[in-house]
């Protein structure tokens, strides 16, 4: 039996599978305007690194830094402001802003630390129940919403690559006749307005000169699809960089499956414990 000197909690990789330290990927990610850091939702180590990196970007470009998170809707923006700003008491922001289950352990450390640093925080995701009209009848339905409504999603009409791989990956897991799968084609319709209402909102930031780290579920950002795709439509030349997040059993050595997801792959044991 090898005796096992050391339990690394992670390992970083580049897209092609090389090891780096987490110094050479700051540095690179220093360089870009968009962020996307892809976590699984319950991974204490994705959370944790979101956290530090925020810090550490922040730390490197204090004037200009803002945090987006996919797991805030647009229309919360007022609230979360009101918060930021040590208007509202948490209690009332965290009833009002409709947080996630686990926000208070993993999402809860990022706010607050956008609150002592006063850093802008965007919520970028549409609101759900937008997300829920398309499930349930197609893109075209949004058509019918108030100018209101519309401020918080993607300017219309969205376009959907429905050839992009996740995409299509997406419409096999519910089902894949493409003739007449309309129930599965709205839900891939649906995901995509998240996508692209995210990419908008993280651009209203880069067009403000700010540098954005986005906080998103990996599936929203792998394999330089979804936001990323979004983001490269509206904004060709913006420089956007990626992180995923994947479990492995082994952390020596970057797995054949999970290279070139990402610019930078976080990889944490399987055996990790999860928040929830």
């Amino acid at each position: 039996m090898a005796q096992k000197k050391d339990k690394p909690a992670y390992q970083l990789f580049t897209a092609e599978g090389k090891s780096i330290k987490y110094g050479k990927m700051l540095k690179e990610l220093q360089e870009a305007e968009v962020i996307l850091f892809g976590e699984q939702h319950n991974d204490p180590i994705a959370h944790w690194l979101q956290l530090e990196v925020a810090k550490d970007l922040h730390e490197d470009n204090p004037q200009n830094f803002a945090i987006g998170a996919e797991m805030f809707e647009a229309d919360v923006q007022l609230v979360l402001n009101e918060y930021l700003a040590g208007q509202v008491p948490e209690n009332n922001f965290e009833q009002e802003s409709r947080p996630w289950p686990n926000y208070a352990t993993d999402y809860k450390p990022v706010v607050r630390l956008a609150r002592e640093q006063k850093i802008p925080f965007i919520a970028t995701n549409v609101p759900r129940r937008y997300a829920a009209m398309v499930s349930g009848g197609g893109l075209e339905v949004l058509n019918g919403v108030s100018a209101e409504a519309k401020r918080y999603i993607a300017p219309l009409p969205v376009t959907v690559d429905m050839e992009l791989p996740g995409y299509k990956g997406m419409m096999a897991m519910f089902g894949n006749s493409m003739h007449g799968n309309t129930k599965s084609m709205n839900i891939v319709q649906a995901q995509a307005l998240k996508d692209a209402t995210m990419a908008h909102f993280i651009l209203g930031q880069v067009q403000q000169g700010r540098q954005v780290l986005h906080l998103n579920g990996a599936y929203h950002s792998d394999n330089f699809e979804g936001i990323g795709w979004y983001l490269k439509q509206l904004r060709p030349k913006v420089k956007t960089r990626t992180i995923t997040t994947v479990l492995q059993s082994e952390l020596e050595d970057l797995s054949e499956e999970n290279k070139n997801k990402a610019d930078f792959i976080l990889v944490v044991p399987e055996s990790m414990t999860r928040t929830y």
